[in-house]
């Protein structure tokens, strides 16, 4: 039996950026430009980092996290359950956040 293979931070990086970006209804090179790119290289760019080619620095993460209003850290979530729980954080209030780490603090006890 072939050994157990877990993707790459680049490919996983690209899956939840692709996600995101088909969330927000974005096409490649609208995002790109929307997130700081020039027009004329935009849609290259985000394409490489979508399949895996490249990852942006943290700085332009931030970017296109910011444009696509999802948290950063969701593109690096490999756990795909945890990935879907970052965005739910995400659109919450402050006081239904601290409820959810409540609730969580009291599962992971039993």
């Amino acid at each position: 039996m072939p050994p157990r293979r877990f993707p790459s931070s680049s490919s996983i990086f690209g899956q939840r950026l692709r996600q995101a970006r088909a969330r927000a209804g974005l096409p490649q090179d609208r995002l790109g430009v929307l997130a700081g790119l020039e027009e004329s290289s935009s849609s290259a760019r985000i394409s490489r980092y979508e399949s895996g080619v490249h990852e942006p620095p943290l700085l332009f993460t931030e970017s296109l996290a910011r444009v696509l209003g999802v948290p950063a850290a969701y593109f690096y979530c490999k756990d795909d359950r945890l990935a879907e729980i970052i965005l739910h954080y995400a659109d919450m209030s402050e006081p239904r956040r601290s409820e959810l780490q409540a609730k969580a603090a009291e599962l992971a006890q039993h």
